[in-house]
């Protein structure tokens, strides 16, 4: 029930973090995997690391705000499957932290652009090579941000809540062509979240917020993934799922 094998993904900011294990994590549940990222060097050495351990990966360079960039990686992952492609999932992301009264509207349209907008582009790019045989799947990344709100990122909060919002319409729209549509919260430790957790006041902060009392690995994160681009979630659509220890409960 969890097998994707004979399926083909499309994973964005996957040169690191949780995008990286994510890739992994598909390719060793069988998925043949488009490994993307803004950074060419990263892709290929996530690409390179699956293929050493037995999977199938290709990488490519992806801002996911350009849509030429997205329709040639989109494609080269349905290539992988016979032109036909399985799984999306719209990881990609960027911030640009500032307190209400000094955060630049240059870096507030930024951080929605590469969230909201990358995920746009990105899923309509892909949306001509997606299966409709209830395989298709776009699984969208969101945070607590954007469901509970955060301080000094009032922009990465307000796109998250625009990821939720564009996840929950998409699902809508693409039921009829039996593709689902569903959006994960995570939390753990990696670079975007690396300010917090080596700032001893914020960390102290951030941990409490947290029911498990701990950081998640971007390993702990991927599996959820997987269960969503599985058969196991054929029935699950719209969906906001957080992994994030009890963070927002």
């Amino acid at each position: 029930m969890f097998s994707l094998k004979g399926r083909s993904a499309l994973v964005t900011g996957a040169g690191n973090g949780i995008g990286a294990s994510v890739a992994r994590a598909l390719a060793k549940a069988g998925a043949a995997v488009v490994v993307t990222d803004i950074d060419e060097a990263s892709a290929k050495n996530i690409a390179d690391g699956i293929n050493a351990e037995g999977g199938l990966a290709e990488h490519a360079v992806l801002d996911v705000r350009n849509k030429l960039q997205a329709q040639a990686a989109a494609a080269q992952a349905a290539a992988l499957t016979g032109g036909v492609l399985h799984i999306v999932v719209n990881n990609a992301g960027a911030i640009a932290p500032a307190m209400f009264p000094k955060m630049t509207s240059e870096n507030f349209d930024f951080v929605l652009n590469v969230h909201v907008g990358g995920t746009f582009t990105v899923s309509q790019a892909a949306l001509e090579h997606l299966a409709q045989d209830g395989t298709g799947r776009i699984i969208n990344v969101t945070s607590a941000a954007g469901l509970v709100g955060t301080i000094g990122q009032v922009n990465y909060g307000a796109a998250k809540a625009g990821v939720i919002g564009l996840t929950k319409s998409l699902a809508r729209e693409l039921a009829r062509k039996q593709i689902t549509v569903n959006a994960l919260a995570p939390l753990a430790a990696t670079n975007m979240t690396q300010t917090v957790r080596t700032n001893e006041k914020l960390a102290e902060k951030q941990l409490a917020r947290i029911a498990l009392g701990r950081w998640a690995e971007a390993d702990e994160i991927a599996p959820s993934f997987v269960f969503f681009a599985s058969d196991a979630a054929s029935y699950i659509t719209g969906q906001v799922l957080p992994v994030d220890g009890g963070t927002v409960i």
